[in-house]
C-alpha cells in the first residue's frame, strides 16, 4: 500500500472519492516519469541486457525481489507509517493531485523497481516505439485503474472502512504479487531449458 496508498484512502473517507482519485492520478504521473527515465537509462545498457544468459539472471534476480517485494507487502502494516494527512482543509482537486505527485516523486527507490520489472518482463525494446509507447501506456493506465478501483470500493464500504480494512487490502496485495512472481520465476526457469548458452 505505501504512504500514497494510506493518503489516498484517508482523502477518500475524509474529502470524497474524487479527491482520492486525483491523489492517485499524481501518484501515477509520478510513476510515468520515472518509468520513462528507467526505460531511457535501460536502452542504454540494451547490450547486456540482450544476451540470454545475463538476461537470464537479471529476470531470476528481478522474479525474487518482486517476491521479497510481495513478501514484504502481505507481513507489513501501513498504518504504522500513515501519518494525519488529507482531514484539515479540502483544498483544490489539483492541489491534491500535485501534492501526492510530490510525495510519490520524492521516492527515487522506485527507479530500481521498474529496472527490476523491465528486465524481468523485457518491457525495453529498442527499435519498437509502438510496441514501449503500448508499455508505457499500461503504466499509467494501468495504475489509473488501480487508484479508481480503490477510491470506488472505499466510497462504497465507508461507513465499514477502518483500519483493519487497509491490512485486508494490504495482504491481498501482497499476495497477487507473490502469485505473479513465482509464476514469472518459473516461467524464467522453464525457459532455461529452450536456452543452449546456458545448457
Amino acid at each position: 500500500m505505501g504512504p500514497v496508498g494510506i493518503l489516498c484512502i484517508n482523502r477518500t473517507l475524509k474529502k470524497g472519492r474524487w479527491y482520492g482519485f486525483v491523489t492517485g492520478l499524481g501518484a501515477a504521473v509520478s510513476d510515468l516519469i520515472y518509468a520513462v527515465l528507467t526505460g531511457v537509462g535501460m536502452s542504454f545498457v540494451m547490450d547486456i541486457v540482450s544476451n540470454q544468459q545475463t538476461k537470464f539472471y537479471l529476470q531470476i534476480f528481478g522474479g525474487i525481489l518482486l517476491l521479497a517485494f510481495g513478501i514484504y507487502s502481505y507481513r507489513s502494516n501501513p498504518m504504522q507509517k500513515a501519518h494525519p494527512g488529507g482531514g484539515a482543509g479540502r483544498g483544490s482537486l489539483l492541489h491534491n493531485a500535485i501534492t501526492a505527485f510530490f510525495v510519490t516523486f520524492s521516492n527515487v527507490l522506485i527507479v530500481p523497481f521498474f529496472m527490476m520489472l523491465f528486465a524481468l518482463f523485457s518491457f525495453v525494446i529498442p527499435d519498437h516505439p509502438v510496441e514501449m509507447c503500448i508499455g508505457y501506456s499500461s503504466v499509467i493506465f494501468g495504475a489509473l485503474l488501480w487508484w479508481y478501483g480503490l477510491t470506488w470500493l472505499v466510497d462504497k464500504v465507508r461507513s465499514k472502512f477502518d483500519d483493519n480494512g487497509i491490512l485486508i487490502i494490504n495482504k491481498i496485495i501482497g499476495s497477487v504479487v507473490i502469485i505473479f512472481s513465482l509464476i514469472a520465476l518459473i516461467g524464467t526457469i522453464f525457459n532455461l531449458y529452450h536456452l543452449p548458452e546456458l545448457a
